[in-house]
């Protein structure tokens, strides 16, 4: 990333995705899985901007801040990896457990996040900045079921998406992927937030797509018991004991409105 004061924030923001992109072609190019990703998204949040003290509200109040990451913090960046439509779909069709594909694809994508992560990491260091790669999942309260860091809500700040009602973020390409960030001194111009609700439900239309897709007592039109959406998380991860820990589901993220795309009606 050969970033110059001068350089505009549009321009910055293709160089990150352009490396976020080369770390997966790399990926790919030696054998550690298949492609199963489309195109990455990229974000950056100002580590200074007020709504990460927001998080302590309305996440948990030992919700990390960035400079609790890495003193001396100026720019949190955030990448989505969309998984490829067929997985989403596979994983909408398989009955009862979810689809050994998006077992297998939230498996790789979390050790391709990190090494995504360390790959950028290394990039803004030769630029003389410190970086911190924050862990891809399991930094979470067990009890509580929240995050010390949640790459959700932190990416809702760089504005790659709004809330759905399911509560997962809708970005551009949709719900289904995964996300990582990183914490770093470098200074880097914010993308905006959105100025409209993505989701269908919270955008005032009738939807509620993803409630019909959770057969498991978890997502309601009124509400979300993440513990009841945990225990069936556990439960696939006991399906597929052959795997690392795969403690997902995404039923209501596969095969609806917001899955591959911002929902248009």
């Amino acid at each position: 990333m050969n970033t110059h004061p001068s350089d505009s924030k549009e321009e910055i923001l293709v160089q990150l995705r352009g490396e976020v992109k080369a770390a997966m072609s790399r990926w790919v190019q030696a054998g550690k899985s298949l492609n199963c990703w489309r195109e990455p998204l990229v974000a950056v949040a100002s580590a200074r901007d007020p709504l990460f003290e927001e998080l302590k509200r309305v996440v948990d109040p030992g919700h990390a801040m960035p400079n609790d990451l890495l003193s001396g913090a100026r720019s949190v960046v955030v990448f989505f990896l969309p998984f490829q439509r067929g997985i989403g779909e596979e994983n909408s069709r398989s009955k009862g457990f979810s689809s050994r594909s998006w077992a297998e694809s939230y498996v790789v994508t979390n050790s391709l996040i990190q090494a995504v992560g360390e790959s950028l990491q290394t990039d803004i260091a030769r630029h003389g900045y410190e970086t911190v790669v924050t862990p891809p999942t399991h930094n979470f309260d067990e009890e509580k079921l929240v995050s010390a860091w949640s790459h959700k809500h932190i990416a809702y700040i760089a504005g790659l998406g709004t809330f759905g009602h399911h509560h997962m973020l809708i970005t551009t390409a949709g719900c289904c992927g995964r996300l990582g960030s990183l914490v770093t001194t470098m200074p880097i111009a914010a993308t905006p937030r959105p100025d409209k609700e993505y989701c269908l439900v919270k955008s005032g239309k009738e939807c509620y797509g993803c409630v019909s897709k959770c057969r498991y007592g978890a997502l309601f039109k009124s509400h979300f018991d993440r513990h009841a959406c945990y225990r069936q998380c556990l439960v696939n991860d006991s399906h597929f004991g052959d795997l690392p820990l795969t403690d997902v589901c995404g039923k209501c993220a596969c095969d609806v409105a917001c899955s591959y795309e911002i929902p248009t009606c």
